[in-house]
């Protein structure tokens, strides 16, 4: 009998948790996360602190550079920037908009020069990133991809309870690109519209095209 119970035992020991105990689990789970909105005059970033299904605000600005006339200096601006973001708060995860697509080259390249700099900060550092159309972003916080920036900031300061309205709407949305990966915790089986990078190896495999 003893022999019995003790086997018994050893096979509760092996089970699987309960739906329950993966709640709890997740419930206790802590991360932090990173959102940027890249661009050349003016990057808006924002950090939530996610603990299971609940997510409350870091921090939320702008890096201005539009009184910076080189382009190769404000990208070093944007470089260093977001090294100082992710020593200081230690996020997880970035989350950054991927730029649009317009009919203005000279801006698209700008932007993408931006982005690129931004990710290769997180990269340095080892942080995974995910990239985001901004439609998806839009979708994600506002139930309307066409949403306007107004539309998204009022958004964000009744879900995370922020009275003060930033300078710029930069700043909301970067905060929306965190919150939007925040939301994508939970699977649903679509994945369009983000694409996630753990390292540089896995990022150089995916945009060979766009490493000269």
């Amino acid at each position: 009998m003893q022999f019995s119970a003790a086997l018994s035992l050893q096979e509760k020991c092996r089970c699987k948790p309960s739906a329950t105990q993966k709640m709890e689990i997740l419930i206790q789970k802590e991360r932090i996360i990173l959102g940027i909105d890249p661009g050349t005059a003016v990057m808006g970033y924002g950090l939530i602190k996610e603990t299971g299904p609940k997510i409350e605000l870091i921090c939320l600005g702008v890096v201005k550079m539009d009184k910076i006339d080189d382009h190769m200096l404000k990208l070093q601006r944007i470089f260093e920037k977001t090294v100082a973001l992710i020593d200081n708060y230690h996020p997880d995860c970035l989350a950054i908009e991927a730029p649009f697509y317009g009919k203005n080259i000279q801006v698209m390249l700008k932007l993408g020069r931006a982005q690129g700099v931004a990710m290769a900060a997180a990269l340095s550092r080892n942080v995974t990133i995910t990239e985001y159309a901004p439609r998806k972003i839009k979708q994600s916080i506002t139930g309307n991809g066409n949403a306007a920036k107004e539309q998204v900031a009022a958004m964000l300061q009744n879900l995370l309870k922020f009275k003060e309205t930033p300078d710029f709407l930069d700043a909301t949305d970067g905060l929306a690109v965190a919150v939007c990966h925040s939301f994508q915790r939970m699977p649903t089986g679509k994945s369009a519209g983000k694409k996630s990078y753990s390292g540089w190896d896995t990022f150089a495999k995916d945009n060979a095209k766009r490493i000269i």
